[in-house]
């Protein structure tokens, strides 16, 4: 009986903890780096082009996700340490994926939020969620209903890269987008 009891404490301290850590901020505010664009908590950009890139006509198909000289074929948009700043190159990539959405309202993706193993496990889970949050508000600027978006976080724990150098960090500090319906 105390087992479970202890148990289920363990499992709210440690929900509670990540609910702490998901509010808290790096210092540099929106992410470092000269490059990219930040999207603040009112879903405002910050540097870069304008939000709203090719949004403007739904000129990609369902076929268009399984042609490689699409730009829906890139799902796999990379940051800098210690940082949930979009990059300038991955704009128009996620403003096509944000097109392709808008236009298809059934079709529903997750965006999974990966971090590299320096940093606790804790803090690693909470930058993964902010990376994935900033695609998600990107995807919304360009119409993207909330419901067809889903975020989730794994931190440091799905990692690209194996090794303990900085090739294989530069692989973990991602977002994968996935669509889980077309």
């Amino acid at each position: 009986m105390f087992l479970r009891i202890g148990k289920f404490m363990g499992t709210i301290v440690v929900g509670l903890s990540l609910l702490g850590l998901a509010g808290c901020q790096t210092t540099g505010g929106l992410g470092q780096g000269e490059e990219g664009a930040a999207v603040d908590e009112a879903g405002a950009m910050s540097g870069g082009a304008d939000a709203r890139g090719a949004a403007a006509g739904g000129r990609f198909s369902s076929a268009a996700l399984d042609d490689p000289n699409s730009p829906l074929a890139n799902r796999v948009f990379y940051f800098d340490f210690d940082s949930f700043m979009i990059k300038d190159e991955d704009r128009s990539t996620i403003s096509a994926h944000g097109e392709f959405l808008a236009a298809n309202p059934d079709a529903k993706v997750r965006l999974e939020g990966h971090a590299d193993e320096r940093g606790s496990r804790e803090y690693n889970i909470a930058l993964g969620e902010r990376r994935a949050n900033a695609v998600r508000q990107l995807l919304q600027l360009q119409g993207v209903a909330a419901g067809q978006i889903e975020t989730v976080s794994y931190g440091e724990e799905r990692p690209a890269g194996l090794g303990h150098d900085e090739q294989s960090w530069s692989l973990n500090r991602r977002v994968e987008l996935i669509y889980t319906r077309r």
